[in-house]
């Protein structure tokens, strides 16, 4: 029943209804849109969590780049091939375990003399004129030596319309090697054949952007038509290593690059790692000059590419808006080194949904049992809980989304809360409409501060009753007119209910002219018979002195005949629907409007029951009467010592 309830709780459905409803609106917002949130939300964890990672890669990186200070020193992009014949020369010569150009060195060169000079035999038909173009500066035959020394990667694009054959490396399954869709195009554009038949390697340079913009990922492997090709990175890694191809294994699929293995992405997109290092970068002009130090190339992987807006190869990236491409490389490089490849677990949507679904119920939850104060820094707790999970499993490369979880947990507890502060101030009024007119303020106002001490339903607790009534009332009914006795009693029943709140008493009913009183109900009130008993003395001597002036002395208003008893009761809500009243049964209640009725017999104003008597002690009551009452027998009744 109790979960029942939970689950009825109109906290309860706000909270779930504003967290489901979230998660409605992420489902349902368009798909660029959320992936792009998506990638954001990866790049500031990712980024987080660099420094969590320890680099236990051997791979030695370095970037020789085409600035602009370099162009201002050797001329303006393009550069003639010979030119870049001398720089990749250069490189060769510092031993490099490899070497990957990042520039599309399309077609064949015709701005070398030699390329010039064939030209002009071929407008002119002179065979002079093509015999001296043997003697000339050749950049295609340059570039072909400088590239044919050492161990070189050209780089080529996907292109729709491209018609170039790229070279084909070796790239061997086994077990069944799963791999999802790749980067696809039907044509490439990349080096002429004079090129790409001396190159080591040869990887695509083209770099997938997102719908924001930002270039995230470097491919691996792309697909040319129906044949799979590597990516510029993977080929300076399979050069350095000196493997002959690669090896695709598994399901999951692993890429095998002579004795290195690791995961591969479905897609065949490696995932960067926003902040990983990528090496030492020697300015172009330098080393063709001559005027570098060359020892940071020796053993290393070098990638020659540009930073000069001039070569068109900046990229936005989470690194910096204006990345040059040959750094993406580099950390795609370092990245699969370091055995470092971020993917989407199997069913991550799925995931994402349960954790948000954990983190609403427990976000309801909190708000719901907390106050503001402790629930507040609570769910500050648990949205730090599930960001701090997040980043731990992206640092172990899995990419979960913690944003779905963390906005539906504080749309849940904002609703949740928002509608328990409204059930709350409900509860308030209603408390405070039932009790105000029976209590003191300050005992109302523990009743506010802590529903929970009252239980309304219904319990048994010893109270003490007191009953007081006017003595000829019905005969003074008579003798006046209506406004005077309605005034007269507003003042009457004015004191003595302010008197019985100010002995912690709560006004249970007043009929006709009666006051009903109860002590102990509805919170604990040590001493409670005592209490009664100081009431009562009050409330006889303020009624002496009222009766004694104004109007009540001018309609001889009776004096107040007051009947005290203590026992068990059963205090609680009774009645249907709205028509509740918080009242009291038992034989006590009973016997206190005995004793008061007992009054008129003795000639007392105040009778008091024999238990509430033996607790109050000789020392505040005397005996009065011994009478017999019906249906009880003999009985003791007291009188307290002070209206004696």
């Amino acid at each position: 029943m109790a979960e029942r309830r939970l689950r009825l709780s109109p906290t309860v459905l706000a909270g779930l209804f504003a967290g489901l409803a979230v998660l409605l609106l992420l489902l349902c917002a368009p798909f660029v849109w959320r992936e792009t949130l998506r990638e954001r939300v990866f790049d500031a964890m990712l980024r987080s969590v660099s420094g969590w990672r320890v680099d236990t890669s051997a791979t030695k990186l370095a970037i020789v780049d085409i600035d602009t200070a370099s162009l201002e020193a050797i001329g303006p992009w393009p550069w003639q091939r010979e030119t870049v014949a001398r720089l990749i020369a250069a490189v060769t010569n510092a031993r490099p375990a490899a070497i990957a150009v990042d520039i599309l060195l399309a077609g064949e060169d015709m701005r070398s003399p030699a390329a010039l000079a064939r030209q002009l035999a071929a407008e002119t038909g002179r065979v002079d004129v093509g015999e001296l173009a043997r003697t000339l500066v050749d950049g295609d035959k340059a570039l072909a030596e400088a590239l044919g020394a050492g161990p070189v990667a050209l780089g080529w694009v996907l292109d729709p319309r491209g018609r170039d054959e790229v070279a084909e490396v070796p790239i061997l399954t086994r077990d069944t090697a799963a791999l999802g869709p790749l980067w696809r195009e039907n044509g490439a554009s990349g080096p002429p054949p004079a090129l790409a038949s001396v190159a080591a390697g040869a990887g695509t340079l083209s770099l997938p952007g997102d719908e924001d913009g930002m270039v995230r990922r470097v491919p691996l492997f792309v697909a040319v038509g129906d044949e799979i090709r590597p990516g510029l990175a993977l080929e300076a890694l399979r050069l350095a290593s000196g493997a002959s191809g690669y090896l695709l294994s598994g399901d999951p699929a692993r890429l095998g690059i002579g004795a290195m293995t690791r995961p591969l992405p479905p897609d065949g997109m490696l995932r960067l790692v926003p902040g990983m290092g990528a090496g030492a970068s020697l300015r172009a002009s330098d080393v063709l000059r001559g005027a570098a130090d060359l020892a940071p190339l020796a053993g290393a992987i070098v990638f020659i590419g540009g930073s000069a807006s001039e070569l068109g190869a900046l990229r936005a990236s989470a690194r910096d808006p204006l990345t040059p491409s040959s750094l993406l490389q580099a950390d795609a490089v370092r990245q699969i080194s370091a055995g470092v490849v971020p993917q989407r677990p199997a069913g991550a949507y799925a995931w994402e949904f349960a954790a948000a679904l954990i983190v609403v119920m427990a976000a309801i939850g909190l708000g719901r049992s907390l106050r503001p104060a402790l629930a507040l820094p609570a769910v500050a707790l648990l949205l730090a809980a599930v960001v701090s999970g997040a980043a731990g499993l992206a640092a172990a490369d899995l990419l979960l989304d913690p944003l779905p979880s963390a906005v539906s947990g504080v749309a849940a507890f904002l609703a949740t809360s928002l509608a328990g502060f409204s059930e709350t101030r409900r509860r308030e009024a209603r408390l405070r409409r039932r009790f105000e007119q029976h209590l003191a303020p300050g005992v109302v106002e523990r009743i506010v501060a802590n529903p929970t001490s009252l239980k309304l339903s219904g319990e048994r607790r010893e109270i003490t009753a007191l009953f007081t009534d006017i003595e000829g009332f019905t005969q003074t009914t008579r003798d006046i007119g209506p406004e005077q006795l309605v005034s007269v009693l507003d003042g009457y029943f004015e004191g003595v209910t302010r008197i019985v709140g100010e002995h912690g008493g709560m006004v249970d009913k007043l009929v006709g002219d009666a006051v009903h009183a109860f002590f102990n109900a509805p919170l604990d009130l040590a001493d409670h018979p005592r209490r009664a008993l100081a009431c009562a003395v009050a409330i006889l001597a303020w009624t002496e002195g009222y009766r004694a002036q104004g109007l009540a002395a001018a309609i001889r208003l009776g004096r107040t005949r007051q009947g005290i008893e203590t026992g068990v009761a059963i205090v609680g809500d009774v009645g249907v629907g709205a028509k509740l009243d918080y009242t009291a049964h038992g034989d006590a209640v009973n016997m206190a409007a005995r004793l008061e009725a007992l009054n008129k017999e003795l000639g007392s104003s105040i009778c008091i029951g024999p238990e509430a008597a033996r607790i109050c002690g000789s020392a505040l009551v005397r005996p009065l009467a011994e009478v017999e009452l019906r249906g009880i027998g003999r009985v003791s009744v007291f009188a307290p010592l002070e209206a004696a």
